[in-house]
């Protein structure tokens, strides 16, 4: 297994992993990835989403607190 794809499970927790669970097993039949690649993906998608909301977070704060 890759280092991206260790970052991409490690975003894998809770309802994410069941939504992985859930979604791997037919896109990896439709697609060239089999399903631990799917399921990577997934959870480095899911990763980059909650880094994304905490830095969107950051942001409006300190404007918030520059008003």
């Amino acid at each position: 297994m890759q280092i991206h794809q260790h970052v991409g499970h490690a975003g894998l927790q809770g309802w994410r992993e069941k939504v992985a669970d859930v979604v791997a097993p037919p896109a990896a039949k439709h697609g060239p990835a089999d399903e631990d690649q799917v399921r990577a993906f997934i959870g480095g998608a899911f990763f980059v989403l909650s880094v994304y909301y905490v830095v969107v977070t950051i942001v409006k704060a300190v404007q918030s607190a520059r008003d």
